[in-house]
């Protein structure tokens, strides 16, 4: 019996060379688990789902991403949400720069009131922060706390939604009890607008609509407030975009630096594809009709395609905030904004003057 030695030779040469895919792919986890704080159907989870959805297609399997969401990995307690991915609890996250905020204190750019919402185009405006230099001096804030930033998605510019109203003006808001997220700088606006600011978790919101002792909440139109059904609790909707809401897609340093090359860059790639999900998702209806175009191109669309009348269908009374509405907010909140830019430091408020200036 004769061997063929060269064809032996080169089966064995390819066997070699699988050899080290096979033994990466054996280190990798089963599962990695990603955490997301709204419930399953908001559209930051989709958007969270949308990322592990791609990572799994274009890793072939080899990489599996399970999205855990209504914070589920941290025990309801959103603000431990950073701690967690740090020390390795979670692998990934798709976090609201505003759960971020009191580890780091840049964070807090996106919820400078009416800042953006004051730009001539304020989807312009927020990505060329996302994109330019202010948006990169955020991203160092977040990585030198020890993770590994992706990218970024998007919640949407967040809205005021009230059982009193319509709101115009600042003083229609006097002595509203709204409830809103617990950082200090949502608390400085609404006290700033004569408002009484009350943190509480969702439950007790609810009921405190219910009984008629919480007036008003804030929060992003399609991915949440449609979601929530709040026209079950508010008949006013006030469309005034007074800050955004970025999320950060970040996974633990150490998760992070046990892919190989080739998957590493495969999970950014898969990030920048879930950015432009997240954002068509919180902006359609609201822009110029791309929004809603990119989401049939890829088949995903929402059950709804106009925000606005979705609301008013619902009963609610919609008042869209004119730029003139919008200057007499930004001026009653100036203080805030004062006192904050030099909490974040005039070199990242500058820097996001320039990043805005770039596309007036």
């Amino acid at each position: 019996m004769q061997f063929n030695f060269k064809r032996i030779s080169k089966f064995v040469g390819m066997a070699c060379m699988c050899v080290p895919l096979l033994l990466n792919a054996a280190e990798y986890k089963k599962e990695y688990r990603l955490s997301v704080v709204p419930g399953p159907s908001s559209g930051w989870a989709m958007t969270a789902e949308y990322f592990a959805e791609l990572v799994k297609e274009k890793s072939q399997g080899r990489i599996n991403i399970k999205v855990y969401p209504a914070a589920q990995l941290m025990s309801g307690k959103q603000t431990s949400e950073f701690m967690l991915l740090r020390n390795g609890a979670i692998d990934f996250s798709l976090s609201s720069t505003i759960n971020w905020s009191p580890q780091i204190k840049e964070l807090n750019l996106p919820a400078m009131p009416f800042m953006i919402a004051s730009e001539p185009n304020r989807f312009k405006a927020m990505d060329a922060i996302l994109s330019g230099k202010s948006g990169k001096m955020m991203i160092d804030a977040v990585e030198k706390q020890g993770v590994k930033f992706l990218g970024f998605g998007e919640n949407g510019f967040r809205e005021l939604t009230t059982s009193k109203g319509p709101i115009k003006t600042p003083e229609d808001m006097q002595g509203l009890k709204i409830r809103v997220v617990g950082s200090p700088i949502f608390i400085d606006t609404f006290k700033a607008l004569g408002a009484n600011p009350v943190n509480m978790n969702w439950s007790e919101a609810t009921t405190g609509f219910q009984q008629g002792l919480v007036d008003g909440q804030e929060n992003p139109t399609n991915g949440i407030n449609i979601n929530l059904r709040i026209w079950d609790y508010h008949k006013y909707y006030t469309d005034w975009h007074y800050i955004i809401d970025p999320l950060l897609l970040c996974a633990n340093k150490k998760i992070y630096d046990d892919f190989s090359k080739e998957d590493q860059e495969l999970l950014v790639e898969c990030a920048h594809e879930m950015e432009k999900y997240g954002k068509a998702l919180s902006r359609m209806g609201m822009d110029d009709g791309s929004s809603l175009a990119f989401l049939k191109s890829i088949n995903k669309t929402l059950p709804f395609e106009d925000p606005y009348k979705e609301l008013e269908a619902h009963g609610m009374q919609v008042e869209k905030f004119t730029p003139q509405m919008i200057k007499v907010f930004y001026d009653a909140t100036a203080k805030v904004r004062e006192d904050w830019s030099q909490k974040l430091g005039q070199d990242l408020m500058n820097a996001a003057q320039k990043d805005m200036e770039s596309v007036r």
